[in-house]
């Protein structure tokens, strides 16, 4: 079978491995049929993913048809069986640790990721625990049913943030996972007003329901915010930008009683105030994966409240891997999700 992976930094290739096995009763064995770009992908193959261990086989998300499962699978647990179709929850942790208890095995102590600490989805077969294959319905189409992934990070970000009905939520960042965000919150009832450089991108968000937009580029984003709430400040502030200021800013426009999620890894320290956060009495958390968002998230599908049409720019056969790549890496501002397509 056909696998891409990311040998090591700068060096991405297409190579040939044998069609893995079962291998525990509780596995199951699926074929790939789509695989999507993320830009922590991108961050991979360039050297710039802390976390990563190459050589490599990328990608997290990706969603294909169940081939074969192993005898402790019980039908009647997920519907999981041959012919199943499903989208993958690419973490692997222990259930043991303190994380886990609390239910939250995205910040497991061992907390292993499909793509980054282990080989993930961008090969044509793979084996997966039962538990992490989600049944989607047939008739959603494979470019559509791989988005539920980064869906779930938006949902995760909009769960942290206790997004409620009627709440202004500011979205700071207009791409991919800024946009899973914003549309979370919609269906939360929420106001959203997001912000970007990118006129694009702004469009694009708007047409997929933001009630405000902000071209952070030719306004202030905290005073446009304040005139937008009649100077309260957004009650939740989601910075998919993620620098430094970005989140300082998250953290002077949110409102008294308001919470600010912060998605980024970025390293350098931000320079906050602690009076800034006190007299507010801000929650300020961190959003990482997503912790059982992929029921929310494909429930909201089967209920019409989460179209997905339109938000794949483009696809690639996986012969073209190379091309896509290089695709999403020199057209930031063009590109929601990419695709690879993986062979029939």
């Amino acid at each position: 079978m056909k696998i891409g992976i990311v040998e090591t930094p700068g060096v991405l290739k297409i190579a040939d491995r044998d069609v893995p096995k079962i291998k525990t009763p509780d596995d199951v064995l699926i074929k790939v049929k789509r695989v999507g770009i993320c830009g922590s992908d991108i961050h991979i193959f360039h050297g710039k993913n802390p976390f990563a261990v190459y050589p490599r086989v990328w990608g997290h998300e990706f969603a294909g048809e169940v081939v074969e499962t192993g005898s402790a699978v019980d039908e009647g647990t997920g519907g999981i069986k041959k012919g199943a179709h499903v989208v993958v929850e690419p973490i692997i942790y222990c259930g043991k640790c303190y994380a886990c208890r609390q239910g939250r095995g995205n910040v497991c102590e061992t907390l292993k990721v499909m793509g980054v600490h282990i080989d993930g989805g961008c090969q044509e077969y793979i084996v997966v625990p039962a538990a992490n294959a989600h049944v989607v319905p047939d008739s959603l189409p494979w470019e559509e049913a791989v988005l539920i992934e980064p869906f779930t990070i938006g949902a995760q970000a909009s769960y942290r943030g206790n997004v409620q009905s009627g709440d202004f939520v500011l979205v700071m960042g207009a791409g991919t996972i800024g946009l899973t965000a914003m549309q979370m919150a919609k269906i939360a009832g929420a106001k959203v007003i997001i912000s970007d450089l990118v006129p694009e991108k702004l469009a694009y968000a708007k047409s997929r329901g933001a009630d405000y937009t902000i071209n952070a580029k030719e306004e202030n984003v905290i005073e446009k915010v304040r005139e937008i709430t009649g100077g309260m400040g957004s009650n939740v502030t989601i910075d998919a930008v993620c620098i430094k200021k970005s989140f300082e800013d998250a953290v002077e426009v949110t409102s008294a009683a308001g919470r600010v999620v912060e998605l980024s890894f970025y390293e350098t320290p931000s320079e906050i105030a602690a009076v800034n956060v006190v007299k507010k009495e801000l929650t300020i958390c961190g959003s990482r994966l997503q912790t059982k968002r992929f029921p929310v998230v494909i429930d909201h599908i089967r209920q019409g409240k989460l179209p997905l049409a339109g938000f794949v720019t483009k696809v690639y056969p996986i012969a073209e891997m190379v091309e896509a790549f290089d695709y999403v890496d020199k057209n930031n501002a063009a590109v929601r999700k990419v695709l690879i397509a993986m062979p029939d």
